[in-house]
């Protein structure tokens, strides 16, 4: 066992932090192993992209997954947290694009297999930037077997799933509506269009019934797709236009002939009560195409300008081509009229650029197969969310899921394992290389060039970061894995697509928890965003107060699914609580002569209280971790550490510690500062990592490090309910002193005989040295009856005793009624200054009403305090 060191004077963050993770790393503290002998326990780090830079989003995640990582570990259990990065298609490529911009050039200027050189090299320059920040947070993720998406395992498993779900009739290529982005130029998935309220118009829109004097008016929010239309939809109920079923109408500008049908998911009541049909630019036009047998006209290119089918409007982009469509309708006669109306509006949610639903040719995915399995498990309990309620938002999206259109048009990703024969047309879909046509054996093939989703490859995660499809040693033991820590932003992107993706090839769920947390916001309670320029780097916040202080602030307060609210002074705060811990252990090793801290035989009350305490947070914390109710389990740290050891213990030990004539009093005392010091500093090792190692390198110890120190249990030895009850029925009434004491300003060098009356007589008699040293007492009477002069005397009450203490002894009763009036005097004149500036009706109606309620404010304030003036001169006199 190591001695103890003495510890410096103050706790510097930089020159410890860095030192330490060092340490760790050298020491092989975050490496996972195989060892049957112990539990696995494995949580999958959500990959950050290689484009990213920390954010506090990042940190908060990170954290919530370090303290139960760190936790298990110190249980026992054989830990794997498992870190890796998203090449994330999109975002990577727009990046690379703009620095090709900088130089004067685009992708096509270089080429395909040229660009992709340019990210690759981009990516190993700057891809590993979010690792070596993340380390300086204190994350012990398993740095050996970072992963990639794009790494050679990752893409042999993607390669073996999309052939597999190919095979099986479960991945398919069809012309569907899609979502299209202008922007990036590419399909997206449903899950990555967000919707917002915006406001817009509707357009009336008169459209003539052929060979005839009638004509019948549409209501559209987007007259640009008129040039699509391929027929008018109307309810079969609807009586109104039931004679018009059948029918042809006259497309308006373009003289296109449409049929007029009747269909259910026209809603009468809305706009006129008809519909035009676009089955190119439109989910449900689409779905009535398909059922009516109507005409599909595509009217759109890629940037969203009309295409050769617009007519004289080709070239024109959307918003372009709506005020030329509307000028143009107005000027023939056939706009109705404009109203205001607000809608939702679908935007690509990288980039922010409204969505345009068209057909395509793209891969899907086919989902309410592979949605039957995924939903059961939820269902039935095999995967649980917390808090629950998260449950409920992911089977119902898994319940109404449409087909994951999975292709996007972008160089940068994995891609399609498909290759078509120029000379027969054949389709080949493989997971190996293709050279030649297997129908007709041509060499004349090339491969799709669309490239996978980025979160097709996310979603196998959990085991192809393991080995699979090879039946490894780790996949076999360390999957399905335990918890996977994530925010509530993206249950539909990630955790519903891994679920599937478990359950269909692993055959087994992908993890056991998902432990759902908010985001983190600004003090104002706002999203942090670059618009709006509040967002914080962690790291400036880490170089100022610290990794624990800002892991501590950001737990702290926090319940599973809630959002939390970031605030400078809670970080301060967690710095105060390091810097409140390294003081209380410097205090103790400066005054330790034992290196030794086996409980002792013979404990007093304030050991068995203090170890009572320690017993009782040690199953809370323990439970509450377990029910991943971290915010809870760190508060009850705090109050521990901060109030009952630091504030109390450590104030009752004094005498004891300096007495030079029972050594064998202080050493019982060392034994236990020194015992309880240790073990809480293993149950907040989890939050504070760097801080707990600090210290615990400093003291006596066993082992490399806190890292691996084993986890405190709970030991029924260790309960004093008695003990426990007794010491808080002194420490209340030491409270009740200092409190009354304090309200009548009496300074701590002054001090005062004390009387308790109480009917545990024997409990305040043989623990009287405490109120000497804490109640600052100099002299401690315990008697079961009242003093006959009570009177004379300031008394306060407690559960278990009624204390009092002669007046005389406390102030100086001529000059604290001086001192009284003078602050009575000053109330007042406050008082009636105030009163008159309210009641000036000139003042009141003229004045902001943020300041006169300031005034009103304090005028009830000083009319507070002239009432506690006035009982505190009647009581004195």
């Amino acid at each position: 066992m190591s001695t103890a060191k003495e510890l410096p004077k103050t706790y510097e963050p930089k020159e410890t932090e860095e030192r330490l993770y060092r340490f760790w790393e050298k020491g092989g503290f975050f490496h996972a192993e195989i060892d049957k002998s112990k539990t696995p326990y494995t949580i999958v780090l959500p990959p950050p992209n290689v484009t990213g830079q920390l954010h506090m989003g990042h940190a908060f995640d990170h954290t919530l997954q370090d303290v139960l990582i760190r936790t298990k570990r110190m249980q026992g259990y054989s830990t794997l947290w498992l870190p890796g990065t998203d090449h994330a298609g999109i975002a990577t490529q727009i990046k690379v694009e703009e620095v090709l911009r900088g130089e004067g050039l685009s992708r096509y200027d270089l080429g395909r297999e040229k660009f992709l050189e340019r990210v690759w090299e981009w990516k190993n320059k700057y891809g590993g930037r979010i690792i070596e920040q993340l380390k300086r947070m204190g994350a012990s993720c398993d740095w050996d077997r970072l992963r990639f998406t794009m790494d050679e395992g990752c893409s042999h498993a993607v390669k073996e799933v999309f052939v597999n779900l190919y095979n099986k009739g479960l991945i398919y290529k069809g012309s569907r509506i899609i979502n299209w982005c202008p922007k990036c130029t590419t399909a997206l998935s449903d899950a990555e269009v967000e919707y917002s309220e915006k406001p817009g118009h509707l357009w009336h829109v008169r459209y003539p019934i052929e060979d005839s004097d009638e004509y019948i008016v549409i209501a559209t929010t987007r007259p640009e797709t008129m040039l699509g239309d391929s027929g008018i939809a109307v309810h079969p109920e609807d009586e109104r236009y039931s004679h018009l079923v059948g029918k042809h109408a006259v497309l308006p500008l373009v003289g296109r002939r449409i049929p007029i049908f009747a269909d259910e998911y026209v809603e009468r009541e809305f706009g006129t009560g008809c519909v035009k049909v676009t089955p190119c630019h439109d989910p449900n036009d689409f779905e009535m195409g398909q059922r009516h047998g109507l005409e599909f006209i595509l009217v759109m290119d890629g940037e969203a300008r009309i295409n050769e089918n617009g007519g004289k409007y080709q070239g024109l982009e959307r918003d372009e081509a709506r005020r030329a469509i509307l000028a143009d309708l107005a000027a023939e006669g056939y706009l109705v009229r404009e109203e205001e109306h607000v809608h939702n509006v679908g935007a690509g949610y990288r980039c922010g650029t409204t969505v345009e639903p068209m057909t395509s040719a793209q891969w899907f995915v086919k989902m309410k197969p592979l949605a039957e399995e995924a939903l059961r498990v939820v269902n039935d309990g095999e995967i649980r969310f917390v808090p629950d309620r998260f449950s409920k938002i992911y089977t119902n999206w898994m319940e109404n899921v449409r087909d994951w259109c999975i292709s996007r048009q972008l160089w940068w990703g994995h891609l399609i394992p498909a290759w078509y024969c120029d000379d027969c047309g054949h389709m080949t879909v493989s997971k190996d290389e293709v050279c030649k046509c297997e129908k007709c054996g041509s060499a004349n093939i090339r491969q799709d060039e669309d490239v996978l989703d980025t979160w097709f490859s996310s979603a196998l995660w959990p085991f192809s970061t393991l080995g699979w499809p090879e039946k490894t040693p780790e996949l076999e033991y360390f999957y399905p894995t335990n918890v996977l820590v994530t925010a509530y932003d993206i249950i539909f992107f990630w955790v519903a697509r891994m679920v599937f993706s478990g359950m269909e090839h692993m055959k087994e769920r992908p993890f056991r928890d998902v432990f759902i947390h908010g985001i983190v916001r600004d003090a104002q309670g706002r999203k942090m965003s670059k618009s709006l320029g509040n967002g914080i780097d962690p790291l400036d916040v880490v170089d100022k107060y610290g990794a624990d202080a800002l892991r501590f602030a950001l737990v702290t307060g926090n319940g599973p699914g809630n959002d939390i609210r970031f605030s400078y002074e809670r970080v301060e705060n967690s710095r105060n609580f390091c810097n409140k811990i390294w003081n209380a252990s410097r205090f103790v090793m400066m005054n330790l002569t034992v290196s030794d801290f086996t409980l002792p035989e013979q404990l007093d009350l304030e050991d068995r209280w203090i170890l009572s305490r320690l017993n009782t947070v040690t199953r809370e914390v323990t439970e509450n971790i377990e029910k991943y109710e971290l915010g809870i389990a760190a508060e009850k740290l705090n109050s521990f550490i901060w109030d009952n050891y630091c504030d109390w213990y450590i104030e009752l030990c004094k005498t004891r510690l300096t007495d030079r004539e029972d050594t064998a009093a202080s050493e019982r005392a060392q034994r236990v500062l020194g015992y309880v010091l240790d073990k809480f500093l293993r149950l907040l090792h989890p939050f504070m990592p760097f801080v707990t190692e600090s210290i615990w390198q400093a003291l006596p110890h066993e082992g490399e490090s806190i890292m691996v120190a084993e986890w405190p249990k709970y030991d029924e030895r260790l309960a004093f309910p008695r003990e426990e009850a007794d010491m808080e029925r002194i420490m209340q009434a030491i409270r009740a002193v200092r409190t009354r004491r304090s309200e009548m300003n009496v300074p701590p060098s002054k001090r005062a005989a004390l009387l308790i009356v109480s009917d545990m007589p024997e409990l305040f008699r043989d623990n009287a040295a405490f109120f000497k040293r804490l109640a600052w007492a100099d002299d401690v009477s315990v008697s079961a009856q009242a003093p006959a002069d009570a009177g004379k005397m300031i008394s306060c009450v407690t559960e278990a005793a009624k204390i009092y203490m002669p007046l005389s002894d406390l102030v100086d009763t001529e000059k604290e009624l001086q001192r009284l009036n003078k602050e009575r005097d000053n109330a007042l004149r406050q008082i009636q200054s105030i009163s008159g500036k309210l009641a000036n009706e000139s003042f009141v109606a003229k004045a902001p009403e943020a300041v006169v309620n300031a005034e009103r404010e304090k005028l009830a304030k000083f009319e507070e305090l002239l009432r506690k003036l006035d009982e505190s001169i009647a009581a004195l006199a």
